[in-house]
């Protein structure tokens, strides 16, 4: 298969069965050269950030477009998706997807007339009216009308475009060093090697690049990770020598920076439930060479044999909305009524993980979401439940740039790709007081 080929069948994999888009890609590239995989990327997360502004543009030239297989469709949002938003001459576009159906004679034709007419009409192809604000976000910039019903609500019909907007952008890669000293050697190094590359704007230990870097400069010591979720640990601020629990550890992004910021001293136990995402937390933990950390193969309802720890981090289960610059298909995926089902989750966790935190003990809650139903709303309930707990700033004063202040007088910390250039993320800070 060439790799318009292998997109189509990408996307197939990501739509019908619900695969995400690395496991389809990694599965389907093996066989391919740097160049050619970086092609075939480009083509899959384009058609996911933009799909159903494609099928918008595809509605002025197609009768009966639900009518198409899935491998037709995603035919021509492939090539749609080429034509509109990639170098490519537009004759190869065409032969490509008219060949690719060399095998449906009923649907060569097709896909040569409504790509022939695309390019005579692209230009007369209008947005959806602004005075209908939900369905002009929708469709510009391809997210559900369920999320930007919500978003409009939320923060007005401005904001929720620049939210959407910056959903479509290409996430920056951020790295994570050992610590503030070795960051400013390993950026040295980047500059020395030639590579772009900068300090994040509030962790000490970020480095930002410009691009993917080859795996040659990369050393064992680094850890791909974003902004937002660097912060997360420096709200939970582990000390040297104290026990903390991890309770949703893998794929071990925060349970490695909880042991550098311990100078791998103290005991961290590591919980995850899913066997493919231990593999993961394990070779993790191993690359960076980290001795203090303990895995335990289960989940947060398992942990009644283990002791009270000083710090306890939850970063929950979530329906990952927050991440949908990195992970697009994300806007696919759900529905309003997915949100209540992550919340009673989440609140359930958290009352369970709390009861092994000490007297005095710090416990932070997080999740990947913009919405409040899995954060202020899980904050709000277990805070009524539990009086023995109440919500803390954090110690770095770098955090008060995420701080919202609400009403009721609690604090909690988020960050938005529009507004910092971050992935999305909720967190607060608990104290157990009783």
């Amino acid at each position: 298969m060439n790799t318009r080929q292998l997109a189509i069948t990408a996307l197939n994999k990501i739509f019908n069965k619900g695969i995400k888009p690395k496991e389809a890609i990694d599965e389907l590239s093996i066989n391919l050269d740097k160049r050619d995989r970086a092609f075939l990327m480009e083509i899959v997360y384009g058609v996911l950030r933009y799909r159903d502004y494609l099928d918008w543009m595809l509605r002025n030239f197609l009768k009966r477009p639900s009518g198409l297989s899935h491998n037709t469709l995603n035919n021509l949002r492939v090539a749609v998706y080429q034509l509109k938003y990639m170098r490519v001459p537009e004759w190869a576009v065409v032969d490509e997807a008219v060949n690719l159906e060399r095998f449906n004679q009923g649907k060569r034709a097709l896909v040569n007339a409504v790509l022939r007419n695309f390019l005579r009409h692209k230009e007369e192809i209008k947005y959806p009216p602004k005075d209908d604000s939900v369905e002009y976000i929708s469709i510009t910039t391809s997210h559900p009308r369920w999320l930007v019903q919500r978003w409009i609500k939320r923060f007005g019909f401005n904001e929720a475009l620049k939210l959407a907007e910056a959903n479509n952008r290409i996430a920056p890669v951020v790295l994570r060093a050992e610590s503030a000293g070795k960051r400013e050697e390993i950026l040295k190094r980047f500059v020395e090697k030639g590579i772009e590359a900068y300090p994040t704007e509030f962790s000490p230990v970020g480095i930002v690049l410009k691009e993917f870097p080859s795996t040659e400069f990369l050393t064992h010591n680094l850890f791909f990770q974003d902004e937002a979720a660097q912060l997360v640990t420096y709200l939970l601020n582990p000390l040297p020598h104290e026990k903390v629990l991890d309770a949703c550890a893998a794929p071990g992004g925060k349970t490695t920076h909880i042991a550098q910021m311990m100078k791998d001293s103290g005991e961290i136990a590591a919980v995850e439930a899913e066997e493919k995402r231990m593999k993961q937390l394990e070779e993790n933990i191993s690359r960076l060479r980290l001795k203090s950390i303990k895995i335990i193969h289960g989940n947060a309802m398992d942990l009644n044999k283990i002791d009270y720890f000083d710090r306890i981090l939850l970063d929950a289960p979530c329906s990952s909305i927050g991440v949908i610059r990195r992970n697009p298909d994300v806007k696919y995926r759900h529905s309003g009524k997915d949100l209540i089902r992550y919340r009673e989750n989440q609140l359930n966790m958290l009352k369970i993980v709390s009861r092994f935190l000490k007297r005095g003990g710090i416990m932070v809650y997080s999740v990947c979401s913009t919405e409040p139903e899995e954060g202020e709303d899980v904050i709000k309930e277990f805070l009524h439940d539990h009086p023995n707990f109440s919500i803390i700033k954090g110690d770095y004063d770098f955090l008060r740039h995420f701080e919202v202040l609400y009403a009721e007088g609690y604090l909690v910390y988020r960050t938005f790709p529009h507004r910092h250039n971050m992935d999305g993320f909720f967190a607060a800070r608990l104290k157990k007081i009783a």
